[in-house]
């Protein structure tokens, strides 16, 4: 459905319009992380591992319930400071800041559906939530200029044509209200439980994966904020546009992530599980490559589908690099486990720093000197370096049996591919076809004793 967005958004909105919108949800990813302050993977941690887990729960809860209504609280007192800060319209800044508060409250009652294993009704409300926002970006975006006459007065009178990106924060709120609505049972099924020493062991443990979420927020989005202001609002529109056209491997990844991270806290007393593990990362490395492949040898059949304003397109080069960089974000995610599970999450944030760093580097050197696509190479560079220095650290600290061959084999062949379709083939869609087809090929002769298997069972 949010693939549906990019469309709409790129077609309603010119590149400087979409130049707020990106400025909004960076602003929205950073403070979302200060705002949970890393308790849903502390939460994890501590459920995964104690008896009395109603008691985990409501200390989670009401910590950041409280830390909440404070925030709250600052923002309306410190409002002119923080409107500056974040360099959007009032109006805008309301919307953000309603948003944030929402999607906080209801972290710990979502976190408690995955780590509990409850999949389909922690799917069920996202599925809503993003329902509703796609529904009414359509109504707000499409539907009131092309059929008024079905559209209230009310409506009517306060539309404006000149100013659409709102539409889409408006959206946002919406939902996030609903979706803390469908979650206020849960908000009241513990006994009023705060235990000051678990607090404690929890802030220890999650701390260093707030500031880790901080510096991820720089590797993701410091490069858009960077663009606008070293290039202009045009070229920072088109490039967070195409930026887009990754998005079925950030789905990929960000799903995995999703249903990895309690399912390998549930799974680390097990006698298996660091072969578990070495043989998920192995799986996800391969669906990831096939993706990149698919995406990349017919990057000009989803550029058409998903962007169809042409003004968006010169940053298309920017696609095949973002790709990658997000498959090694991926890798990065399976690797991180061992110090999540050895507690060593203070490591994990000297290198989501150490990626922080690779990319306030890389932009500031390279963007006056080769433009936007210095934004592209600055995350690969971050992610990949964060992708090896875990897994050097990983294998010293918590030894998992990976099978480097066949992941790099991997890595490497669709790279070639990829590399070989983009620069020679492109829309050239029976080569394109070919590329995907040569790689299925491979995959299944490498696999091949493994799919054995599995049709047998």
């Amino acid at each position: 459905m949010n693939f549906i967005l990019v469309g709409l958004h790129t077609s309603a909105l010119p590149t400087s319009s979409y130049s707020d919108n990106t400025t909004f949800y960076v602003w929205a990813a950073f403070f979302n992380v200060v705002l949970t302050f890393g308790m849903e993977t502390s939460f994890f941690r501590f459920f995964s591992h104690s008896k009395e887990k109603d008691r985990v729960f409501s200390t989670a809860f009401i910590a950041l319930t409280l830390s909440t209504i404070l925030f709250l609280i600052g923002v309306l007192v410190f409002r002119d400071f923080f409107i500056n800060l974040v360099d959007l319209p009032s109006d805008y800044f309301y919307i953000l800041f309603g948003i944030l508060i929402m999607d906080t409250l209801v972290v710990v009652p979502f976190a408690y559906l995955r780590a509990t294993n409850r999949p389909v009704k922690f799917a069920a409300i996202k599925i809503i939530n993003i329902v509703i926002v796609v529904l009414l970006n359509f109504y707000f975006l499409w539907f009131v200029k092309e059929y008024p006459r079905f559209s209230p007065q009310i409506i009517l009178d306060n539309y404006t044509d000149a100013d659409k990106v709102k539409y889409i924060f408006i959206a946002n709120l919406v939902a996030s209200g609903v979706t803390l609505l469908m979650l206020l049972p849960y908000f009241f099924k513990s006994k009023i439980d705060f235990s000051t020493t678990l607090f404690k062991q929890m802030w220890k443990y999650g701390w260093p994966v707030m500031v880790a979420g901080i510096a991820f927020v720089i590797n993701e989005n410091l490069d858009k904020l960077l663009l606008k202001d070293m290039l202009s609002e045009s070229v920072m529109g088109a490039y967070a546009g195409c930026y887009k056209l990754a998005v079925f491997m950030t789905i990929f990844v960000q799903a995995f992530k999703m249903g990895a991270e309690p399912f390998f806290f549930n799974h680390a007393q097990q006698e298996n599980a660091k072969q578990t593990y070495a043989q998920i990362l192995t799986y996800f490395v391969i669906f990831g490559c096939l993706i990149m492949v698919v995406l990349i040898s017919f990057i000009d059949v989803f550029k058409e589908l998903l962007i169809r304003n042409e003004d968006y397109w010169i940053t298309i080069s920017i696609v095949p690099i973002i790709l990658l960089a997000n498959l090694f974000l991926g890798i990065y995610h399976n690797l991180s486990i061992w110090y999540k599970l050895t507690d060593k999450t203070r490591m994990g944030m000297y290198i989501s720093i150490f990626g922080a760093i690779v990319t306030i580097v890389f932009n500031f050197a390279l963007i006056p000197v080769i433009g936007f696509i210095a934004a592209a190479w600055a995350t690969l560079a971050a992610y990949g370096g964060m992708m090896l220095i875990s897994y050097f650290l990983g294998k010293r600290y918590y030894p998992v049996p990976y099978d480097l061959k066949k992941i790099g084999f991997y890595l490497l062949i669709s790279i070639v591919i990829s590399a070989i379709s983009f620069i020679y083939f492109r829309e050239n869609y029976l080569a394109g076809a070919a590329f995907v087809t040569l790689f299925l090929l491979i995959i299944a002769m490498a696999e091949r004793r493994d799919l054995k298997q599995i049709l047998k069972k």
